[in-house]
């Protein structure tokens, strides 16, 4: 089988990498955006400068993540126990979908990238809606990668509201008992009409999941990097590519 040559290459041995061309692509890979405070901190910088850097980031691997024709990317962009950081923080980062969407909003329409968003937009302010909702009525019709922002997003606050619905559901009739099961149940989730991740990568050196996904990850393959959100590259990200190339996924059995 040919291989595709990227120009990256394994530091352990210094052996160029490949990716499989006919290898599993991951459809939806998820990414915690994590180590933009800590790469402003190396630098002198305020942390919110680790924020801004970080947008481009996300345009660069929104970019690398259409050339390998994944479907879905799905960034932590803001959990609910965000909200504990600094005003000043919180206020910066709450304007960054609007300066973000406004500046690539064009190269995304270029790229057919689909904008869509999970989480409970209830808390956000208002010039973060509107700016959402701006970019996906303009997207919603392009078919190529949908870009999942989690915005105000946390996995245990979702699947409550989840039980929630399904309890008033059975109360009113629409269900019974022995209707619930796991698929049901997904039906309830923000993610109900996309599939699971296949692949997590957390950047910045930290494992954990931080009350992401937590019901979706159940099987998705782990990727962890030291390398702080702001300095993740198209080669970091498709070194992770290809170590997903090289797992077996088993799903419980042999």
């Amino acid at each position: 089988m040919a291989k595709i040559r990227l120009p990256f290459f394994n530091k352990k041995n210094d052996k160029e990498l490949n990716l499989l061309p006919n290898g599993k692509i991951p459809e939806h890979v998820a990414i915690i955006m994590d180590g933009n405070g800590r790469w402003a901190k190396k630098r002198g910088l305020p942390r919110v400068a680790g924020h801004k850097q970080g947008m481009d980031t996300v345009k660069t691997i929104v970019k690398v993540a259409n050339k390998h024709k994944i479907k879905v990317l799905t960034l932590y962009a803001f959990s609910t126990e965000n909200w504990k950081r600094p005003k000043s923080e919180v206020d910066f980062i709450m304007k960054l979908p609007k300066e973000f969407l406004n500046t690539y909003l064009p190269d995304l329409m270029k790229e057919n990238v689909q904008i869509r968003t999970i989480g409970d937009d209830g808390q956000l302010p208002q010039h973060t809606i509107e700016a959402v909702k701006y970019a996906k009525e303009r997207t919603k019709g392009n078919t190529g990668l949908i870009l999942n922002f989690a915005l105000n997003y946390g996995s245990r606050y979702e699947m409550v509201e989840a039980m929630k619905q399904l309890v008033m559901d059975v109360e009113d009739q629409k269900l019974q008992i022995d209707d619930i099961n796991e698929s049901l149940f997904e039906d309830y989730l923000y993610t109900k009409n996309i599939s699971d991740p296949d692949l997590l990568i957390r950047t910045s050196g930290e494992q954990r999941l931080s009350n992401f996904l937590l019901w979706q990850a159940a099987y998705s393959e782990f990727w962890f990097t030291d390398v702080l959100w702001p300095d993740f590259s198209a080669e970091k990200f498709e070194e992770a590519l290809f170590d997903y190339q090289n797992r077996k996924r088993r799903f419980g059995s042999i």
